[in-house]
């Protein structure tokens, strides 16, 4: 995509117009001079209900956290998981605060990548080890801006798929987390399942797959995953059940077909308990918020 300037990061930044952190996905450019409009301090002392990362690029922020402070510099990443305090802004001593920053709810398998070794009251930090790093993430921010910003389907998508991207190479840095390794047989479930995501795929047949005992491989992916094989589908089923809702205008029935459920009231059911929301609902707050 063509090199933005800070002009261009502030036309798409939600800032400059109406936003929701009701959507699936928000994202930004933060630029905080002394005096200036966006010179003032952040406090939500009980978080947000979605993940909140954060790209410095300029000056010093402040970060206040339980257990006390930290600053943030340029080419330092912070991670800000759901239900933990947002208290920041400006450092009394910089000249400025300049910052990208995505609000998101993480798609189901995203889980173990957003797990960074670093942390200061449950606030992921990682500063990107070289020039060349912090290039790469920064382009990657900037596509999620702009992609977020366009409201069109195809922007959309890519948008998540940039900052899929910048998940997995934050995760990448990461040498202690990456230390642990799934189980390669959960693995092949897992894959297996969302290539076949609409079929009612039985544990006996997934079994086979990984030459395990039924119980055996229940147990395995359970311990792995924190969850059973088939509340790890619904999970599954229902983020793709979002994606449909949000990229396609496929009706609820075709939907609730596509991820596996044939009877679209019990697809609806299930949604609701998992987003609080309706499947309607949930389609009709995303295409309200594309519009701020």
């Amino acid at each position: 995509m063509e090199e933005m300037n800070e002009a261009d990061l502030l036309s798409f930044s939600p800032l400059m117009k109406r936003f929701s952190f009701n959507a699936f996905m928000v994202s930004g450019f933060t630029p905080i001079n002394p005096g200036s409009k966006l010179d003032f301090f952040i406090h939500r002392p009980n978080g947000m209900k979605g993940y909140m990362i954060n790209l410095t690029l300029k000056g010093e922020g402040i970060i206040y956290h339980a257990d006390g402070e930290f600053y943030c510099q340029q080419d330092e990443m912070l991670l800000f998981p759901p239900g933990v305090i947002h208290h920041y802004g400006r450092a009394k001593e910089s000249i400025a605060w300049d910052h990208l920053w995505i609000y998101f709810i993480p798609r189901p398998y995203w889980t173990d990548w957003l797990r960074w070794d670093n942390k200061q009251g449950d606030i992921g930090r990682m500063k990107l080890p070289d020039n060349l790093h912090s290039k790469e993430m920064v382009q990657l921010f900037k596509e999620v801006i702009s992609g977020n910003a366009v409201g069109a389907s195809l922007p959309e998508a890519l948008a998540m798929n940039a900052l899929e991207r910048i998940i997995l190479k934050a995760f990448q840095l990461q040498p202690a987390s990456n230390q642990h390794n799934r189980d390669p047989r959960v693995l092949i479930v897992c894959d297996y399942i969302n290539k076949h995501l609409s079929e009612d795929t039985r544990i006996e047949a997934l079994a086979r797959l990984t030459f395990l005992s039924a119980s055996r491989l229940t147990h395995i992916f359970r311990k792995e995953m924190g969850n059973t094989i088939y509340g790890w589908r619904e999970q599954q089923r229902i983020s793709r059940g979002c994606d449909l809702l949000r990229y396609t205008q496929l009706n609820i029935t075709q939907i609730a077909r596509a991820v596996g459920y044939e009877d679209p009231l019990y697809f609806s059911r299930v949604f609701s308990q998992h987003n609080q929301l309706s499947p309607r609902d949930y389609r009709k707050n995303f295409e309200r918020a594309s519009l701020f």
